[in-house]
């Protein structure tokens, strides 16, 4: 019993540690993709400007143009540019996620699989600490105690379950 207290007490310092770490990523998360976003903003300026210079009315229309270019490496380039225009409207979906959006909201978006290459870019860089805002450490504490709980409550089920067949088993012997 001493030892299954202690155990549920360390399982909650360890998760509370572990989530008092996401509102610390997500500043580190969103610092990645706001130099992704700045940079990938001048790119996509640059072709707008090149559009309007040359009588198109947007950059994807330019680049839709450029993609029946008989010449491969002007094809090439304008699948290039697309790949930018695109890049750039999911760093401007992240930055206003990141911008307006609740911890939650930031947390789901960070651990989205298919931008699991931008969380293992932050990680590189990433230095654990905690939250010096009021909802952080919230978010970390409630997180932290939904895991402990979503951890250590099968254990207990399994336990009190256990202790009751042994005390049913007791009285059938003394009978």
């Amino acid at each position: 019993m001493v030892v299954g207290r202690l155990l549920d007490k360390l399982m909650f310092g360890v998760t509370l540690l572990l989530a008092l770490q996401i509102p610390q990523l997500a500043d580190h998360y969103q610092q990645y993709l706001a130099g992704m976003y700045e940079s990938t903003k001048w790119q996509v300026e640059g072709y707008a400007a090149t559009a309007r210079q040359f009588g198109y009315s947007d950059s994807r229309s330019m680049i839709r143009q450029h993609q029946q270019n008989s010449e491969p490496s002007v094809r090439a380039d304008a699948g290039q540019k697309l790949a930018t225009l695109d890049l750039f409207d999911e760093l401007h979906q992240g930055i206003t996620v990141f911008e307006q959006g609740n911890l939650l909201s930031k947390t789901l978006y960070m651990f989205t699989p298919s931008r699991r290459h931008y969380l293992e870019k932050t990680l590189d860089n990433f230095k654990p600490g905690i939250p010096l805002t009021i909802e952080g450490a919230l978010f970390g504490v409630i997180i932290g105690l939904l895991l402990n709980l979503m951890m250590t409550l099968p254990c207990t089920f399994l336990a009190r379950r256990f202790r009751h067949r042994g005390s049913a088993k007791k009285e059938q012997t003394c009978r």
